[in-house]
């Protein structure tokens, strides 16, 4: 099979690419501009594997990406190239835009234009659900519970696009099901929770898990403590899905498209892999040896105060679950960050 991954080079593009080639399900061509922090560093090691191609560029580039799927006319495209952080799209929504939404375009039109057969899978978010503030909670000591939902949240919760960023990805993910439906292209989406693991250079406001875990690491080396920002209570909560778990589950997508095309899925770590900020901290504390402070600053706007995926529609259809807990995934990503390598955002 021929395989395109848009945003290859990205955390999740670059997790997808070692599953498919670990598993020699074909040949994988990445496409990157190389722009956010560690692509370049990723793509040292894709570049070394015989069966990955490499192709620089833009999605927002409507001529390249034509010319590149005119060419290959791969089997599966995973799009996955984003713009992904709810903050950058509040300070430059036309940035925003034309990266998650004139870039799915380009990638859906050249597909119906030049690659009718090819399947693509859309990487979108939980941000598609809005804010949920009209939900019942029940405030506990380091977590807030969704009382009507223990199993979580499952695709028939209401769409409600809030931020720029969750228009963007709300408005992609409507795209990419819609030429389904209108134009017969097989086509799946997978909303998604929070993904973590190696590999990921996170920031403060993107990637949360690894941003924590760096922070706490360099608090080991400090005498008098760390403070550590955090907005709101810290209360929130995310089921976290290791970066593996959510790579097998797009290696998987191609063998079920029969069952699938059209569908959207909510993915995420399920209620097992549930934590809240405060709950990380506490967690990394005990494991880490250290003690830090939390400096507790406003609410970000429309930041959802739990979001936990029912996994059972993709669970079903994919024969899919988590296999790595969050105990596990956590300590790897530990280790993976002792080595100093992902530590280039400090």
């Amino acid at each position: 099979m021929m395989f395109l991954i848009t945003g290859g080079c990205g955390f999740l593009g670059f997790s997808v690419t070692q599953r498919l080639v670990a598993q020699k399900r074909g040949r994988v061509t990445v496409f990157d501009n190389l722009s956010r922090i560690g692509t370049r560093e990723n793509l040292t090691v894709l570049e070394k594997n015989d069966l990955i191609d490499f192709v620089p560029g833009d999605v927002r580039d409507r001529d390249l990406v034509e010319t590149v799927i005119e060419r290959i006319r791969p089997d599966v495209i995973y799009h996955l190239a984003g713009q992904v952080a709810m903050t950058t799209s509040l300070g430059q929504p036309r940035f925003d835009f034309e990266v998650n939404v004139l870039g799915t375009i380009n990638v859906l039109e050249a597909v119906r234009r030049q690659s009718p057969h090819s399947i693509i899978v859309y990487s979108s978010s939980n941000k598609v659900y809005g804010d949920l503030d009209y939900l019942r909670y029940t405030e506990l000591e380091t977590r807030y519970r969704l009382d009507d939902f223990p199993k979580g949240l499952n695709e028939s919760t209401r769409l409600d696009f809030t931020t720029p960023y969750g228009c963007s990805k709300g408005a992609a993910d409507r795209y990419v099901s819609d030429y389904a439906r209108m134009f017969d292209i097989r086509t799946v989406v997978l909303r998604h929770s929070s993904i973590y693991g190696v590999n990921q250079r996170s920031t403060v406001d993107q990637g949360w898990v690894g941003w924590f875990l760096s922070e706490m690491l360099s608090a080991q080396n400090e005498e008098e403590g760390k403070t550590i920002a955090v907005a709101g209570d810290g209360k929130q909560v995310r089921d976290l899905l290791f970066c593996t778990d959510a790579a097998e589950l797009y290696s998987r997508i191609p063998d079920y498209i029969d069952s699938a095309s059209g569908m959207a899925f909510n993915v995420g770590g399920g209620v097992r892999n549930a934590m809240s900020i405060l709950e990380l901290v506490r967690f990394a504390e005990n494991k880490l040896g250290t003690q830090v402070k939390l400096q507790h600053n406003p609410r970000r706007r429309s930041d959802q105060k739990v979001f936990i995926s029912d996994n059972s529609l993709a669970s079903k259809v994919f024969e899919w679950q988590p296999t790595v807990s969050f105990e596990a995934g956590i300590l790897q990503t530990v280790e993976w960050l002792k080595d100093g390598s992902a530590r280039s955002h400090n």
